[in-house]
């Protein structure tokens, strides 16, 4: 069901995000501000919790704001989209009505609203609504420096918690897969020492780096490279085509020597399906599609377009 909220608001669970587990784990919202008593939130008179806020000592300013929070975590109903951030995701919920309160503690807020079905942090189809592929005009609310607000960028919220791709982003995504599908048969078209050139620049630009010469007579394998950061060394066998009767092969050889932490069999035309062996980890294979996003990835694709030209 698509979610068409009549509010939406961003709350930070806790200074510093102290209430984040408790508040994940029971399906909670937790909401402090325990000076104001019980009984005048819920009268959610805006007015007369800023002035008692104000006898309190409170500046007007923050006084007006703290009030203005206390009737939306109060006041704003069942239909009221919650989002927060935490874990590197974004969740949401929506809230019962009822408010509980509990009083002042480190260890939960003075008062908390049920999350109906508790949070979520995907998207209606399942999704992972991971912080690292939104929009900075979405996340910078995770530097909100009080407690509840509202949330301008309200429509490509829900359009992300609704899984709706934008129709330039639809028609991006289309011309990247066509350009993946043409790099994948152009690297095909490659001269057998350029397509070996070519997975010598990927792994060089991935931070490898080579602790062999590159194809031609090397005894074993086509390379032996080195990762300084993971001090990792991987050997990499190189064809144009291949079977898993060349894949066994490769992996028995390499293992044999008892060197390698990790092994690459890249082929840009593969014979059936490749599939590594199921007690040998850290075994790549690198095919057709798989191989042509990478060197896209990379900033490649030119390069393959000059060798073919």
């Amino acid at each position: 069901m698509t979610l068409a909220p009549a509010h939406v608001r961003y709350i930070k669970l806790g200074r510093g995000g102290q209430w984040e587990t408790i508040s994940l784990e029971r399906g909670e919202l937790h909401f402090g501000y325990s000076k104001v008593p019980h009984e005048l939130a819920l009268s959610c008179d805006r007015d007369q919790i800023r002035r008692y806020l104000i006898r309190q000592g409170r500046d007007p300013r923050s006084a007006s704001e703290d009030a203005r929070e206390v009737v939306d975590f109060y006041g704003l109903g069942e239909n009221c989209l919650w989002i927060t951030f935490a874990r590197e995701h974004l969740w949401w919920a929506f809230a019962r009505s009822g408010v509980v309160w509990l009083g002042a503690s480190d260890d939960h807020g003075a008062r908390y609203r049920e999350a109906i079905r508790g949070w979520q942090r995907t998207d209606i189809d399942g999704a992972a609504l991971r912080m690292a592929t939104l929009s900075t005009k979405l996340t910078q609310l995770a530097s909100y420096r009080r407690t509840i607000c509202a949330v301008g960028c309200e429509d490509y919220l829900l359009r992300r918690i609704n899984g709706i791709v934008e129709p330039l982003q639809a028609e991006s995504i289309r011309a990247l897969e066509t350009l993946v599908d043409v790099t994948a048969e152009s690297i095909r078209t490659l001269q057998w020492r350029d397509f070996e050139t070519l997975v010598d620049i990927i792994f060089a630009r991935s931070g490898w780096f080579r602790a062999s010469a590159i194809g031609g007579n090397q005894k074993l394998f086509d390379m032996v490279l080195e990762q300084p950061t993971l001090r990792e060394t991987c050997a990499v066998q190189v064809k144009a085509t291949a079977g898993q009767r060349q894949l066994d092969e490769f992996v028995e050889l390499a293992d044999a020597t008892e060197v390698f932490d990790r092994l690459f069999f890249v082929c840009h035309t593969a014979r059936g399906r490749l599939e590594p062996p199921t007690d040998r980890p850290g075994v790549h294979i690198w095919t057709g599609e798989e191989l042509a996003a990478t060197s896209v990835r990379l900033g490649l694709a030119e390069w393959i377009v000059e060798k073919i030209s």
